[in-house]
């Protein structure tokens, strides 16, 4: 059962480290920083949006509207906090 709570904590810990690399890519190619014709810049920022688009757009949905400001990966960022630190702290200690 150790390894299951592992297995989705990794999951969850590799989700994290890709939603904060989408939100860098984001920043880049929003202030022209990388050149967005290249054909690796464009592959890598397509793997970032079908990787977080399917978390992100359902919480946008339910979003105000802040004015460009988009809040969604940090609303992301603290349901995953919650679900990491719920699975370890009330979960695991009934199971094991």
């Amino acid at each position: 059962m150790y390894a299951l709570f592992q297995t989705i904590d990794l999951a969850l810990s590799i989700f994290t480290w890709i939603l904060i690399g989408s939100a860098i890519f984001s920043w880049l190619y929003a202030f022209n920083v990388i050149n967005s014709s290249n054909r690796f810049v464009a592959s890598l920022g397509q793997f970032f949006h079908n990787v977080t688009e399917p978390v992100l757009r359902p919480i946008r949905r339910f979003m105000p509207d802040l004015g460009g400001i988009d809040i969604s990966p940090i609303v992301v960022l603290l349901i995953i906090f919650f679900l990491r630190s719920f699975l370890w702290n009330s979960i695991y200690p009934l199971v094991a």
